[in-house]
């Protein structure tokens, strides 16, 4: 299951508004188990796993052992069922890590594979799979993708110079790390203050990597986002959605919209600012499943405040910006996090260290 889960992390990112599911058959021989067949979901979400992977092994998938990291799929959508084709292929047995709670499937899957005397055993790998799938997850019971909130702080808790003024603070170690993390998440979800302050692309300039960039996002109530912005001018590269207030004006969106900038409107809290649940609720209905935020601190703390954050990649780099410095979530303390949050994994990279942190 291990391997299974691996194999399907490698379209992450790019398979919404489907899960990256991983397929494995398996076949028991004299030596030992033999992998026959390898199948993931593919980018845009089509074919699934299952098919790939059973098409792979051939006449060899008969009697033998499927491993897969979601349920297979029991409902018509834009491929035949999974569990069609895993009868057909004459499948002995499915161990899959976790139920898919898509009321279209649900235990059904698994249970159509009972009833065509298809052994089924449901759990191994349960804990992995459940962080793997956690976006289609909570797309699915909860109507909204899963955030993960990227922060990169000083030693003492800053993230740019006093007076709002941007500066390097982790190393190029860290600097790899967060250009992988936008390649396996759907979207990079940043703000107007990060944009008009910084100018970034967001883009994944890993070496070999440059196609695996993720649709931007720009929470800009008011459409200030200037049309001669370096996310503005990378339509190339990757698409960009502009989040708007309903009372936003409508010239800035004609201007962006011929440029190709898709431009989503959403209500503005009485406090000021987008409302964020329906923004979430928005961008999964859209099909995102996993958003990845990279913003300032105002953004950060707002997405901190209203406890839509599952998981945190916290770099913490040596150097000391001192008093005076922005701190990294505005109007909270940097502890906040740990309100709902608790940290599963502590890792270095190169001289900083990175703390991972998901709910609890």
């Amino acid at each position: 299951m291990a391997a299974a889960l691996n194999v399907g992390r490698r379209e992450q990112g790019r398979t919404w508004p489907n899960p990256a599911v991983g397929a494995l058959v398996v076949r028991d021989t004299a030596n030992g188990p033999v992998v026959i067949g390898r199948g993931w979901t593919a980018r845009g979400g089509r074919p699934h796993a299952e098919p790939q992977a059973l098409a792979q092994a051939g006449e060899g998938a008969r009697g033998a052992t499927l491993y897969v990291t979601l349920e297979p799929c029991s409902h018509h959508g834009g491929t035949p069922p999974c569990v069609d084709a895993v009868r057909a292929a004459g499948i002995a047995r499915v161990v899959a890590a976790v139920q898919d709670p898509d009321f279209r499937v649900a235990g059904r899957g698994f249970a159509i594979l009972r009833e065509a005397g298809i052994g089924v055993d449901v759990g191994i790998g349960a804990a992995q799979a459940l962080v793997d799938h956690a976006g289609h997850m909570l797309r699915v019971t909860e109507g909204r993708p899963h955030v993960m909130l990227k922060l990169a702080v000083s030693a003492d808790g800053k993230v740019g110079l006093a007076g709002r003024h941007p500066t390097a603070i982790t190393g190029e170690t860290a600097r790899g790390r967060v250009h992988m993390l936008r390649a396996t998440h759907d979207a990079v979800l940043t703000g107007i203050g990060t944009v008009l302050a910084d100018n970034p692309l967001l883009t994944c300039r890993l070496p070999g990597m440059e196609d695996r960039s993720p649709l931007r996002i720009v929470l800009d109530a008011d459409l200030r986002l200037p049309p001669t912005s370096a996310l503005a001018r990378s339509l190339d590269v990757a698409p960009l959605w502009i989040v708007a207030a309903e009372d936003a004006p409508a010239e800035p969106e004609t201007v962006l919209g011929a440029m190709g900038i898709e431009v989503m409107r959403v209500r503005r809290r009485p406090e000021g600012g987008l409302d964020l649940d329906d923004t979430l609720k928005l961008l999964a209905l859209r099909g995102l499943t996993r958003v990845m935020v990279e913003a300032g601190p105002r953004v950060a703390a707002s997405f901190v405040a209203a406890g839509l954050v599952d998981e945190v990649n916290l770099f913490e780099a040596p150097t000391v910006l001192g008093v005076g410095a922005l701190d990294a979530l505005e109007g909270l303390p940097l502890s906040a996090l740990g309100d709902y949050l608790s940290v599963v994994e502590e890792q270095w990279q190169g001289v900083d260290r990175l703390r991972i942190m998901r709910r609890r």
